[in-house]
């Protein structure tokens, strides 16, 4: 018998901190039973002093203690991972994670640490049922399961496979936290940029000659008739991509249930129509640029460390809860029908929906586990559309400010 439903591991942290505050509101509710967990015992007991309930406990674990993390595993039924760098402190928890059975999420946007868990744990977890899914935050739930919706649709509703989904974001307020911020830099410090450059490195075979005509990340400002509008290279589109052809590449190798023949997914920022619209669209590729010219030296990374956020460091509360989420998600099916559907939600992308989607997934696989995609049996590296589905769909239409709906094209 477990202890706890839910362990928050990195509960200390900005995100974690916001983490905390969602799912105690849940332990209060009494629907699940609820523990925070991180390497200071000091920072973990002055976090629970200002819950909503104190009916919260607390373990001490360093990732770099094997016994105090199994031993955290081992009172869970789910572990919550905002400890990042993940490709710094997530292998032991995902490695134990496997080995005691305990369902996983968490809000990496690391593809090339995700790939290492793939090899190292996919074939064990899928053997015994043990669902392992990242990238459960703004990366990537709007893309992975907007995707996989116009899919479904296409599928189950016209009776034909999807030929292309193309996903395009808008969004505003808050910004990066020291988390997210540092997880950003590692990567670039690890030299992580060539296998983030495979379009299809999350794929079951990243070398697979089947997918080698994935389109490639936008890297131009272009005018896109769809959408009536300026479009830019939207900087989380190299993580998001990877995890929608994984859905793609896992639904037809593993689940017989293919999104299409030939189906294609991109992405890109929508800007809006007129000049001053192109102009900002303009502006912000040139600064991706140049960040992205930055993080090729140990100089540019250095001077990026100093200018962002410090871990536990983020956003005002005011900030976040002024942003917004837009994703515009246009499909074809393979007999040329068309079709338009929207996620959207009120609060900054970085904190507030990924706290929410992250908690919502945590809470679906405690909740709502037999009704998951695949029945109890499914499990793997998953993605969140193979491994939560409508499920973490239905949660999310539940809260305030959230909408998904499909719109006349």
């Amino acid at each position: 018998m477990k202890k706890y439903d839910i362990v928050l591991y990195g509960a200390t942290g900005f995100t974690g901190k916001q983490a905390a505050r969602y799912l105690a509101q849940a332990a209060d509710a009494g629907e699940i039973s609820f523990a925070i967990a991180g390497r200071r015992r000091e920072a973990l007991s002055l976090l629970r002093d200002g819950l909503p309930t104190r009916d919260v406990g607390i373990i001490v674990a360093d990732s770099n203690k094997p016994d105090e993390v199994e031993a955290m595993v081992s009172q869970a039924k789910v572990i919550a991972n905002c400890a990042g760098p993940f490709a710094k402190y997530g292998t032991p928890v995902v490695q134990a994670c496997v080995e005691k059975r305990v369902d996983y999420v968490d809000i990496t946007g690391e593809t090339p640490w995700v790939r290492s868990l793939i090899d190292s744990f996919h074939d064990q977890a899928e053997a015994s049922g043990t669902r392992i899914i990242p990238f459960c935050g703004f990366d990537s739930v709007p893309s992975d399961l907007g995707a996989w919706l116009v899919v479904r649709h296409f599928r189950d509703q016209l009776n034909q496979g999807t030929r292309f989904v193309k996903g395009y974001f808008r969004m505003g307020g808050g910004g990066f936290n020291g988390g997210t911020f540092a997880s950003f830099i590692n990567m670039a410090e690890q030299g992580h940029g060539r296998a983030m450059a495979n379009r299809i490195l999350l794929n079951p075979d990243p070398q697979s000659p089947a997918w080698a005509d994935e389109p490639p990340d936008q890297q131009a400002v272009i005018y896109d008739a769809q959408v009536g509008g300026w479009t830019a290279p939207f900087m989380m589109a190299s993580i998001n991509t990877r995890v929608v052809r994984r859905s793609a590449a896992l639904a037809a190798s593993c689940y017989q249930n293919p999104y299409g023949d030939s189906f294609k997914y991109e992405e890109t920022l929508n800007f809006g129509s007129g000049l001053r619209r192109r102009a900002k669209a303009t502006a912000y590729t040139a600064g991706l640029a140049g960040v992205a010219l930055s993080l090729r030296s140990t100089a540019g990374q250095g001077l990026l460390k100093r200018l962002g956020p410090s871990p536990g460091e983020g956003p005002s509360e005011e900030a976040m809860d002024g942003g917004f989420v837009r994703c515009d998600l246009h499909g074809q099916g393979e007999r040329g029908d068309k079709l338009h559907y929207r996620i959207e939600a009120q609060g900054d992308a970085g904190n507030r929906f990924t706290v929410a989607t992250l908690c919502e997934s945590a809470l679906a696989l405690v909740l709502n586990r037999d009704a998951l995609p695949g029945g109890p049996e499914r499990g793997g590296l998953l993605t969140p559309a193979l491994g939560l589905g409508d499920v973490l769909v239905e949660r999310l239409r539940k809260l305030d400010g959230f909408v998904l709906q499909q719109l006349e094209d």
